[in-house]
């Protein structure tokens, strides 16, 4: 039986237990959203409306040096979470959902009670 769904890395925690490479891959997300900030970062873009929010608008919520948020935004974009574009001296970002599904996805449980 496999753990793998179409067009997905990995089925619900309760399908099947995952291979090797499926835990690294969800292992490296669910690392990247172990940390407060970028949970609150992720948050803070996924929820935002129109679906994009500027760096500029994301720095002030925290009380940390642009740098470091710009170093959590760097790690959530390399875990697939979010993405980004410069456009002029400000970078947008946005949250990409094929990600947030995968993981809401496997999490989901079969089991009822």
């Amino acid at each position: 039986m496999s753990n793998q769904e179409p067009g997905g890395c990995c089925g619900t925690v309760s399908a099947a237990p995952l291979d090797a490479d499926q835990a690294v891959e969800l292992a490296a997300v669910f690392k990247a959203l172990g940390d407060p900030v970028r949970l609150r970062l992720l948050s803070m873009i996924a929820s935002r409306e129109g679906g994009e929010v500027c760096v500029c608008e994301l720095t002030p919520a925290f009380d940390l040096a642009q740098p470091t948020i710009s170093h959590h935004l760097k790690l959530l974009r390399q875990a697939g979470l979010v993405d980004c574009e410069r456009r002029g001296t400000w970078v947008y970002y946005w949250a990409l959902p094929a990600t947030l599904d995968r993981l809401a996805g496997f999490l989901r449980t079969s089991v009822t009670t």
